[in-house]
């Protein structure tokens, strides 16, 4: 079969591009029903009622809150054997500005992400691994909630998710608008940065704007701070490795009292490392620069630093695995076993700090068409072409991942 000019090889995707119209449908229902994590209560009951059509074996439900697993069991069960496979439903807390008939039906929400397609693609999966079960061991499809900044991932972990079903491995998959349709991303380390949050409060002496010499302005301390911090990464951090230190957001004083100097000023931003080593070398030095900075004027300033998500590293052999599997849907050619790691965040990072694993980016983006426009947009949409060959890369890791010994 054929997908924007390229073929698809394989048993799996040829069954699943049969019933590609109903997970399409699924996906565009999911989409026009948006929720936040923890409040997924729609989307998980969507996802039980077809994972009960699919005829799965097991279905277990509020792990994580509104986390809900699969379980699908193989012909057979030689060796124990045990993977996992995950996708996120939340979706974000934005206005969609599309026109098409699945469109967010709820103001504020949007499936800004592709985590509909996610979803969908994983039932698709499910509807495929049931329904043929060519594999030697147990498939453990995880629907998570909460990875848009709530730790979801976590939530389901701290829930005992790998204690009740301790799978040897696991495997995520995120669309990518930059990557054509048919093509496959993944390197064998980072493929998303860790992401902290920083806030760094500046206490100084307000007074009158006509008279500045008697007070300590806070405002001038933290325009010091956020040009001073800049120097960290280019004189801190070595070439060869990665940091960003981005401050994003600044209060300070009231926009009315054009003449009162505050006594206090805020600075939000956050730190994107890949390495545990660099991550703790920038928290070192914000602690000591703007202290130095803020004393240098007479004031004093508190940097609290949250660690956020870590860092998401795939572990080599899986990573290589995976990469082989898609090689074996879409031609090797079509598989970048190098992409460049982004400095976005990810919560499948949870998992991967407790499980060998690997997480990978499928194409999406048609140039100037459909899936190219980029995430986090009010414009963006999924591209429901690649759902049969999400679910098929999905499914491919159970059976080649799991294969039945040939008689």
């Amino acid at each position: 079969m054929q997908t924007s000019g390229l073929k698809i090889h394989g048993r799996a995707f040829a069954h699943i591009a049969a019933f590609h119209p109903e997970i399409t449908a699924l996906r565009r229902d999911l989409h026009a029903h948006p929720e936040l994590g923890f409040e997924e209560v729609y989307t998980s009951a969507r996802v039980q009622t077809a994972l009960k059509l699919c005829g799965v074996d097991e279905i277990h439900t509020g792990i994580g809150q509104t986390g809900v697993v699969a379980v699908i069991k193989g012909q057979r069960n030689s060796n124990a054997r045990m993977i996992g496979l995950r996708a996120d439903m939340d979706a974000l807390p934005m206005t969609e500005h599309n026109d098409f008939a699945w469109k967010s039906a709820k103001a504020g929400l949007m499936h800004g992400c592709g985590h509909d397609g996610h979803t969908a693609m994983l039932v698709g999966a499910a509807r495929y691994l049931a329904e043929t079960r060519n594999f030697d061991g147990t498939a453990v499809l995880i629907f998570q909630p909460g990875e848009e900044g709530y730790a979801g991932a976590k939530a389901m972990i701290e829930d005992g998710l790998f204690d009740r079903f301790p799978v040897q491995s696991v495997y995520g998959m995120h669309n990518w608008p930059a990557m054509r349709p048919g093509t496959i991303g993944i390197n064998p380390g980072p493929m998303m940065a860790a992401a902290d949050r920083v806030t760094i409060e500046i206490t100084g002496k307000g007074g009158h704007g006509a008279h500045p010499y008697q007070t300590v302005d806070p405002v001038l301390v933290a325009a010091h701070i956020i040009t001073a911090v800049q120097s960290i990464v280019s004189r801190n951090v070595k070439p060869v490795d990665s940091a960003v230190i981005s401050l994003c957001a600044m209060r300070a004083g009231e926009l009315g009292a054009m003449s009162v100097i505050p006594e206090t000023a805020t600075l939000v931003g956050t730190v994107r490392t890949f390495s545990p080593n660099v991550q703790a070398l920038v928290e070192r030095r914000l602690n000591e620069l703007c202290s130095a900075v803020a004393l240098g004027f007479g004031a004093t300033a508190t940097v609290h630093y949250e660690r956020m998500y870590p860092a998401t590293l795939n572990t080599a052999p899986e990573a290589r695995f995976a990469a082989d599997v898609a090689q074996s849907l879409v031609g090797r050619e079509h598989v970048v076993r190098d992409l460049e790691p982004s400095m976005g965040a990810e919560d499948f990072s949870f998992m991967l700090q407790v499980k060998p694993g690997a997480y990978m980016r499928i194409g999406q983006g048609e140039e100037n068409g459909v899936g190219s426009c980029f995430l986090h947009n009010s414009h963006y949409d999924f591209n429901d072409d690649i759902l049969p060959l999400g679910a098929a890369l999905h499914a491919s890791l159970i059976e080649q991942g799991m294969p039945l010994a040939v008689p």
